[in-house]
């Protein structure tokens, strides 16, 4: 195997490059210097202090162009102290790379760089084959993969089905595959009363009572039962803040914020017309004052099971012996800026390291992993 095709080896020299959002770190640098080397043909979208890689093999606008999504991006270590090795270090011991990013998701980005470069070198299709990797998926994604799609419109670059390598397995190698995710949307609270003395409180307006009552009724609410291929959405109120260190003091004003994922059944419009309702019936009925700010991460979506599904479905049961659930879980990606362009699904390593103290990926799954995408590719091109 050539040092350009080993994803072990590519995702060490990923993981040694310190890409903390926003930073690029020489990450993508790299991935270009070995994509050219290949044939393709590369453009950084750089925006508002955000690195982003465009590349593509072949001809530009082909009818069959499968794509690739991910991210180099990743989040802080934490503490430093807490990791057995470096966290920019790489280090392989007992079958095992550690280090941040070798889960979440430099590991999925080296297996899919290097099955694409096989493909193009050893068997050239008759297609396209398009990298589209970001900096951004860990921070506010507003520069990220949008920014890759505006850049693609703009230019008549275009993919017709893609696939996203996030970890998508939560115990065992090819258990699930994503082929949506639900909604995401934040409300941020704010009540307002009348401040005064605990003793006195007919001569106040507590909006902290008010609060909990408020944030108790929206916990208590079922959204609904689920749909066909989601869950039921869920309410998570996250926080309720006054910021008074007095225990004497009825205070002014009160914060909360609630988080929803919600399913197809929904939409963040509907939901944040239903929060206001709510809020203004407490206002009516507390006499406090209640206001809303809200911040809409995604909109729930799907592509309905079809030929894309089938195939990623099809290939990671054959390599490693696992039938993918066909799942809708989880939190957001960036899969859902995608789903509005061409067909999406998700795939890639087991997750149960995201995010932690020594985030780590056996050896031998970035290996198959980059097996999966090198036949998923081999069977669309077919």
């Amino acid at each position: 195997m050539s040092s350009l095709t080993d994803p072990v080896k590519l995702t060490a020299d990923l993981i040694k490059c310190a890409s903390v959002t926003p930073a690029e770190a020489g990450a993508l640098v790299l991935l270009q210097q070995r994509l050219e080397a290949a044939g393709f043909e590369c453009t950084r979208v750089d925006r508002n202090g955000i690195s982003n890689l465009f590349a593509r093999w072949g001809q530009k606008g082909h009818p069959r162009s499968f794509g690739f999504n991910g991210h180099t991006d990743v989040v802080p270590i934490g503490d430093e102290a807490a990791w057995t090795s470096d966290p920019f270090g790489a280090e392989i011991r007992d079958g095992v790379l550690f280090g941040r990013g070798a889960c979440d998701m430099k590991s999925g980005v080296a297996a899919f760089v290097a099955a694409a470069i096989d493909l193009v070198t050893e068997t050239p299709p008759d297609g396209a084959v398009i990298i589209a990797i970001t900096g951004d998926e860990e921070g506010d994604a507003r520069d990220g993969t949008i920014a890759l799609l505006d850049w693609m419109n703009a230019e008549n670059e275009a993919m017709s089905a893609c696939l996203v390598g996030e970890p998508t397995c939560p115990n065992v190698m090819g258990e699930m595959m994503k082929i949506g995710r639900r909604g995401s949307m934040t409300a941020y609270f704010t009540a307002t009363g009348v401040q005064g003395h605990s003793a006195y409180p007919h001569r106040a307006k507590n909006p902290v009572s008010a609060m909990a009552q408020l944030m108790a009724d929206l916990a208590a609410h079922e959204l609904d039962q689920g749909t066909t291929h989601f869950d039921p959405s869920t309410l998570a109120v996250t926080t309720i803040d006054t910021g008074n260190a007095a225990n004497n003091v009825i205070p002014a004003q009160c914060s909360a914020t609630v988080n929803i994922r919600f399913n197809d059944a929904h939409n963040s419009a509907d939901l944040i017309a239903w929060l206001s309702e709510q809020a203004d019936k407490a206002a009516s009925k507390s006499g406090i004052e209640f206001a809303i700010r809200t911040q809409v991460s995604g909109e729930s979506f799907m592509t309905e099971p079809g030929p894309l599904s089938d195939l990623v479905a099809k290939t990671v049961a054959a390599e490693t012996g696992v039938t993918p659930v066909l799942s809708t879980s989880g939190g957001t990606s960036d899969a859902r800026f995608v789903q509005a362009h061409c067909p999406v699904v998700e795939f890639g390593l087991v997750g149960k390291t995201m995010h932690q103290v020594d985030e780590q990926v056996e050896v031998a799954q970035i290996e198959q992993l980059k097996s999966v995408y090198r036949k998923i590719l081999d069977g669309y091109f077919a």
